[in-house]
């Protein structure tokens, strides 16, 4: 079959692999110059930034990628497991350095927060038994077809629902299981991987810190752009065609049907079509005249980012590939990104890929990609929010690494939930689609088919399971599953 997937997101690209290595004759079209959408890199003065995602888990998603062409992915992708995934830092000097070797996080967390390290070992048990209860079951299936509730897996997982603390919040079982208070702040840091609330979001999800502490962090050689290299690289050997600069400006639809997408003139047919564009703006901009799923479309977004890309021209040792730098108030900092505002004294993000791939900045100098989490757009002032952030973050960064970082940037660009948007099609900047701070919001995602339009389908962060690169494979996983049971049976 002919098979159209429009847009080249993560998500997009796998599921474009997976098209090919079933014989499909598979085209992309992506309105950008370039592949990856969040998953790409820019260069400045001698630079080069990853411009999204900061941190790798989970990489056998992406090796599997390479064994379902048959081909070894050590051969195509290689990466290295970090030995300290982050450090974290306080303003009153309290630092925690996350070792990938447990016993030696606990050590650290004993030795510098004077509490039992076995709190880490009650933390992480209940983070794996929720994540081999339900990961399967909320991660790998569709959630929206009848048949994924009689499985006998998901049946299991529906009967221990008492035990997830679905109706309780991240917070809320962080503190009954950690006790003391910035141990509770390092483990509700976790709600910002799917861009939600650890004061609202629901408590199943305390089983991210298990893909992270119990499958451990990575640095790909080459950075983290160096994924969607890789993996477009295998795409094209398989005979999937890329086409840049090309904006899909409709899906064509006839009897109920997807047959193909339109750009500007120009038709091109199709037996199936992946949409990997944000759902909103596929229904928005491509399916005009095809009802749409308001209850969906109008769910609350997802939180956003403001990342500075700074060119620093002095090496800081102490600082590792990945560093937080801790609010003092991190329910007041949540509660301003609720209301749409940005905490005055936010939690600062750095990640510094040149401690690991040394030619991303010239000799003597580092890379910095330096975040706080923001609300999506909702019409603000992002100029002034900007100018003040980026007084906000420098101050707090030179007070706790005791010196004037602002002296000492070379070069700077600048992405806003404004800019996200216009880059990467993400509806208002949020970068994951709509937020998880619903309890049921697993099963309020939008579909990764289309209910009421055959032979069309979507995957991304926008659509379940959610966002990141993990959960993005996983999106195309279950397209590329859905598919092969739609035309088989």
């Amino acid at each position: 079959m002919r098979v159209i997937v429009v847009g080249s997101g993560i998500a997009g690209i796998a599921a474009a692999i997976r098209m090919a290595v079933k014989g499909h004759q598979v085209s992309v079209f992506e309105s950008n110059s370039f592949p990856g959408g969040k998953l790409s890199s820019f260069s400045q003065d001698g630079y080069r930034f990853d411009m999204g995602p900061s941190l790798f888990t989970m990489p056998m998603y992406v090796d599997r990628l390479f064994e379902l062409a048959g081909k070894n992915p050590a051969e195509h992708f290689k990466y290295n497991r970090l030995e300290v995934i982050c450090r974290y830092f306080w303003e009153d000097k309290t630092e925690l350095t996350a070792f990938d070797d447990i016993e030696k996080f606990k050590s650290n967390v004993a030795q510098n927060l004077q509490i039992d390290p076995v709190v880490i070992s009650d933390m992480l048990a209940d983070s794996k038994r929720k994540y081999e209860l339900t990961g399967r079951t909320f991660l790998e299936q569709s959630l929206h077809k009848l048949g994924t509730w009689w499985d006998k897996d998901v049946l299991k997982a529906l009967l221990t629902l008492y035990k997830l603390d679905i109706f309780k919040t991240m917070h809320t079982v962080n503190t009954r299981i950690l006790k003391h208070p910035k141990l509770v702040q390092f483990y509700n840091r976790f709600a910002t991987y799917n861009g939600s609330d650890p004061y609202r979001t629901s408590g199943l999800l305390t089983i991210i810190p298990y893909l992270e502490q119990g499958f451990g962090a990575y640095i790909p050689k080459g950075g983290m752009n160096s994924i969607t290299d890789s993996l477009v690289e295998l795409a094209t050997s398989l005979g999937v065609e890329f086409h840049f600069n090309q904006r899909v400006d409709e899906i064509t639809i006839a009897d109920k049907k997807a047959f193909g997408v339109r750009i500007a003139e120009n038709h091109y047919p199709a037996e199936l079509v992946i949409c990997n564009m944000d759902v909103f703006f596929a229904y928005d901009r491509l399916l005009p005249g095809q009802k749409q799923p308001k209850r969906i479309l109008k769910q609350e977004k997802s939180s956003s980012a403001l990342i500075f890309y700074w060119g620093i021209k002095k090496v800081f040792p102490q600082l590792d590939l990945h560093n937080i730098f801790f609010s003092d108030n991190y329910k007041t900092e949540f509660k301003h990104i609720a209301e749409g505002r940005v905490y005055h004294d936010p939690t600062v993000y750095v990640n510094i890929t040149s401690k690991y791939v040394p030619e991303d900045a010239p000799e003597g100098c580092e890379n910095w990609f330096t975040m706080i989490n923001v609300p999506y757009n909702q019409g603000q002032d992002w100029d002034a929010i900007i100018s003040k952030a980026r007084k906000d973050v420098l101050g707090k960064l030179s007070r706790i690494l005791e010196v004037d970082i602002a002296a000492l940037i070379e070069t700077e660009e600048i992405l806003d939930p404004r800019t996200i948007e216009s880059k990467t099609h993400s509806h208002l900047g949020a970068l994951y689609g709509t937020a998880s701070n619903h309890r049921m919001a697993a099963f309020l995602r939008h579909p990764n088919f289309s209910s009421g339009i055959r032979g069309l389908y979507f995957c991304g962060g926008s659509v379940h399971p959610g966002g990141g690169i993990p959960l993005c494979l996983l999106s195309a996983e279950i397209t590329d599953h859905l598919i092969q049971n739609d035309y088989t049976s």
